[in-house]
């Protein structure tokens, strides 16, 4: 979409394209610097850091358990104190934690690193959005600068894959870590310089504070406890983030199938990302043009569910690799991709400005529960039954949340005693 559609509005610090301008091309690289990052962090830890199998899932349980009991707390204080600086402060720890991951080599030093790498990302989940919902304060763009921003994430984590991939070939994996963690900084720098918030209304006084973070965390509880389709949309997303953790174990299963030709395994786990990032661009592409509309957002969110299932079907009975990637590209590509992107808007659309960030840290907190009870539980399910079972109860789950989110009848936002109504969509 050009970014003449999202012209100036009255109160906007910026003009509505310049906002959305600068939105969009932070994402870009932001995504493209964390997605090539890891790209290459991945094969550090097992090459050079020689990390074993316990060791390489204690990572991710450590990582992910903090960013449960940080997240919201960081998006309390995002809504008390700014959401500006609060996704500042996520650049300083995220690229402070990708920097120093590549000096070290020590099993406790790497788990340091990234439990500090996901803590940063809690500070900027739910406060971007938040941020970007205040200072554009226009609720009929803001849908759609939000999927144009996932669809640019997406094109952001094609280029940091090619672009890291290439750099670590060139300098290293370790220089090519510090790079890019270096570089995390930097943008860090840029988003302090370029940001405006002059829409964000900060609670003054400390005393003050301590107290309102408190009523803040109350009524974005109360808010999200007593509207039905927040409930909804966070269910599902417990129920989809669990399927995607599972994605670990696709690549095993196409090593079981065995790739065509001779090229190596990584060449065609690369094409695969690749190919997926370009599957989910185009979709949020399609998707962005008709976000707008009432009832779309649930149907799109369920849609993209039915679409996971018949991937993770394919993906299970599939006779060769080459099916089962089809399979792979249509889950990751589109499900995960249209449902995080669409799960966000839904919610954005129906909180209270005072509590936006705090709401959305739930949906964050959410993903990670997910990913953390039932992927695990799917973890068993492989170990016990194989992976082609855990695949079709990964299939099974999609499907109930297709189920849940369909059947999410339109009601209006409650009302939250003590909450400012600024920003608040009814039409869903």
């Amino acid at each position: 979409m050009p970014f003449a559609s999202y012209w100036k509005t009255p109160g906007d610090p910026l003009p509505g394209r310049d906002l959305a301008r600068l939105y969009l091309r932070w994402m870009l690289v932001r995504t493209a610097l964390a997605r090539g990052w890891w790209l290459v962090t991945s094969l550090y830890l097992v090459v050079v850091a020689d990390l074993t199998p316990f060791q390489l899932v204690f990572v991710g349980t450590a990582q992910g358990l903090l960013a449960v009991l940080s997240e919201i707390p960081a998006g309390v204080v995002a809504d008390a104190v700014s959401r500006k600086w609060s996704v500042v402060a996520a650049h300083l720890l995220s690229g402070t934690g990708m920097l120093v991951t590549g000096l070290v080599t020590d099993f406790p030093a790497l788990v340091a690193t990234q439990m500090l790498w996901g803590l940063g990302w809690t500070f900027s989940s739910g406060a971007d959005v938040a941020w970007l919902t205040d200072e554009l304060d226009d609720e009929r763009r803001i849908s759609r600068l939000l999927t144009a921003g996932a669809r640019w994430g997406q094109a952001g984590g094609f280029a940091g894959i090619v672009g890291f991939g290439v750099l670590a070939w060139a300098v290293g994996l370790s220089a090519a870590i510090v790079a890019g963690g270096g570089a995390m900084l930097l943008l860090g720098l840029v988003v302090a310089a370029t940001f405006p918030e002059r829409n964000f209304v900060r609670v003054p006084g400390n005393r003050n504070r301590i107290r309102a973070t408190a009523g803040i965390f109350r009524r974005g509880v109360g808010l999200a406890r007593h509207d039905r389709e927040i409930l909804v949309v966070l269910g599902a997303t417990v129920l989809i983030h669990g399927v995607a953790e599972s994605g670990r174990l696709y690549p095993k299963h196409l090593v079981d199938l065995g790739f065509p030709g001779s090229a190596d395994p990584i060449a065609w786990l690369t094409a695969l990302s690749l190919a997926t990032l370009a599957m989910g661009a185009l979709a949020l592409r399609v998707v962005e043009g008709y976000i707008d509309g009432t009832g779309v957002a649930r149907r799109v969110y369920a849609l993209a569910c039915v679409i996971g299932v018949a991937g993770l079907v394919i993906l299970s009975q599939a006779p060769n690799s080459t099916t089962a990637m089809a399979g792979i590209v249509l889950v990751s590509g589109i499900t995960i991709s249209v449902t995080r992107s669409v799960g966000v808007i839904w919610v954005n659309r129906r909180v209270t400005t005072d509590v936006r960030a705090t709401v959305q840290s739930f949906l964050a907190q959410a993903e990670y529960s997910g990913e953390i009870v039932i992927g695990f539980a799917l973890a068993l399910v492989a170990s016990g039954s194989g992976i082609v079972a855990a695949i079709m109860v990964s299939a099974a789950i999609l499907a109930a949340a297709a189920m849940l989110v369909y059947r999410a009848a339109g009601t209006a936002p409650p009302k939250v005693e003590g909450a400012a109504t600024t920003g608040v969509n009814r039409e869903q």
